[in-house]
């Protein structure tokens, strides 16, 4: 097997890099000699990254294995509560503290991002680092670290909303009505634009959840 390891990152962020890219889903099996056959490094910082994990409740246990969790519908509303409080607030507050060149940044992956629309997996890359960099226009080290710990939580998600057809297209206008309000300076226009997107993915994943339930009946 190939050695996907990187000198630039452990055995955690690897790991973790795996579950947000979809390598391994919810409910994946994940083995320590297996792991670390596949990242080249050795067993020890491989148990300790799951056992990492597992604290941030991103592994949860069946029987003597570790899986990659999954939410249920309670914690998917709760976690979408939470999210799009914090996400509103990172708006709020990079209306009021981005910079000039943030904003470029921004707006030039809104323009850039209008490409990738036909490509929900690229375009499902493009909307994270979207959201990250949001997260780092509001200039408030202690909300970019709550939301990195929610976007963790977002890689327990089997799939993504972005894949449903027309909700590319949608995810463009959301943006682009966010991406105006933070250049404006608006920030309760930009908290209430950001808010209503994460409702919106919320409601597309509520119905994929359902329809899922539906054909398993």
């Amino acid at each position: 097997m190939t050695s996907m390891r990187s000198p630039q990152k452990d055995a955690y962020e690897m790991i973790l890099e795996a579950i947000d890219t979809g390598t391994y889903k919810p409910g994946s099996r994940l083995v320590e000699s297996e792991l670390a056959e596949r990242f080249g490094v050795s067993r020890t910082p491989i148990r300790e990254a799951l056992q990492r994990l597992e604290t941030q409740s991103l592994l949860s246990r069946d029987g003597r294995s570790l899986i990659v969790a999954s939410l249920d519908h309670s914690q998917l509303s709760e976690l979408y509560v939470v999210r799009g409080a914090l996400e509103g607030l990172a708006a709020r507050l990079a209306a009021r503290h981005s910079t000039p060149e943030e904003l470029a940044v921004l707006r030039h992956m809104l323009e850039a991002d209008r490409a990738l629309v036909g490509d929900p997996d690229a375009m499902s890359r493009a909307n994270r680092r979207f959201h990250k960099q949001i997260h780092l226009a509001s200039h408030n080290r202690f909300l970019v670290q709550q939301l990195d710990l929610v976007h963790r939580s977002m890689a327990l998600l089997a799939s993504t909303s972005i894949a449903v057809e027309g909700r590319p297209t949608d995810t463009m206008v959301e943006h682009e009505r966010i991406v105006k309000a933070i250049e404006m300076g608006d920030g309760d226009a930009a908290d209430l634009a950001l808010r209503e997107h994460i409702s919106q993915a919320f409601t597309i994943r509520l119905r994929l959840d359902a329809e899922a339930v539906q054909a398993g009946r």
